[in-house]
């Protein structure tokens, strides 16, 4: 499938990276390392040259208990540091974790190639039309609850046939507005247990039918942390085993930390299948 960003062809034929970068001084892993300008530029160049082919730009945490910032306080935290990103890197494909209509907006008028909306459209019911209108390529995710909730105890009776029920919900609001330039998430860790997690990733192919890319957000995770005994810093190894297993299940794309590494495990993969 080759996707058109801003006229920046991704051809997703074979599976890319796409490169993480936190604003937010609370994500999980990696929160306030690249706070000044010079950092975050060093870190997208380091991120490029490693072999990203999408940098994703989040300005609010979404780790389990985040509470969140208002619009403005997105918009003061994001839009600076994208303004910067574009002009430095005007052919990079970068896109911006929001759920919010005029955050998306914005961040397309600055250069933005592509919006992460970790609600799915859901957050607000303008957000399909929205990026209709703006015409950029969605990544379309499942979480239940929110990031303040989410770890609350999540409960499903079919944790595979739910997410692929909403995903296809969604996804037809968004062909109601003539919009079909999608990828689709089903949300790692956002309102899933270990078990719903290890089952997912298991049945990661059967999303295949809902027509889209898969994006596979495992990278540093806490069900590893977990499974392993080990901190959010010591979970590059086992964000590594993921990684290959969701290859091999068919993700399209893997949303990353550490994208020297995971471009190795597309490599190598992608040998081993031949």
């Amino acid at each position: 499938m080759l996707l058109d960003c801003n006229g920046k062809p991704l051809d997703l034929s074979s599976p890319k990276v796409m490169g993480v970068l936190n604003l937010a001084p609370d994500s999980f892993y990696d929160g306030g390392k690249f706070s000044t300008p010079t950092g975050r530029l060093a870190r997208v160049e380091q991120m490029l040259a490693e072999g990203a082919a999408i940098i994703d730009i989040g300005a609010v945490s979404s780790r389990p208990g985040a509470r969140g910032i208002s619009e403005a306080g997105e918009l003061k935290r994001l839009i600076p540091p994208l303004k910067h990103i574009r002009k430095q890197f005007p052919q990079a494909i970068l896109s911006v974790d929001t759920c919010r209509p005029l955050v998306a907006e914005r961040a397309a008028a600055e250069g933005a190639d592509m919006i992460n909306d970790i609600y799915g459209g859901t957050f607000d019911a303008t957000m399909p039309a929205v990026i209709a209108r703006l015409g950029i390529p969605c990544i379309l995710m499942h979480m239940q609850g929110t990031p303040g909730t989410m770890q609350n105890q999540p409960q499903y009776g079919n944790v595979v046939a739910e997410i692929s029920a909403f995903l296809l919900r969604q996804i037809r609001t968004y062909h109601g507005f003539g919009f079909n330039r999608l990828l689709i998430d089903p949300g790692f860790g956002f309102g899933k247990t270990i078990a719903h997690n290890l089952e997912i990733l298991k049945n990661l192919k059967s999303f295949h039918f809902l027509g889209y890319p898969v994006v596979a957000g495992l990278s540093r995770k806490s069900m590893i942390q977990k499974i392993l005994g080990v901190s959010a810093q010591e979970a590059l190894n086992g964000t590594t085993v993921l990684h290959t297993i969701a290859l091999l299940n068919g993700a399209s794309i893997l949303r990353v930390h550490d994208v020297k590494d995971a471009v190795q495990a597309v490599r190598l993969v992608a040998d081993y299948l031949g």
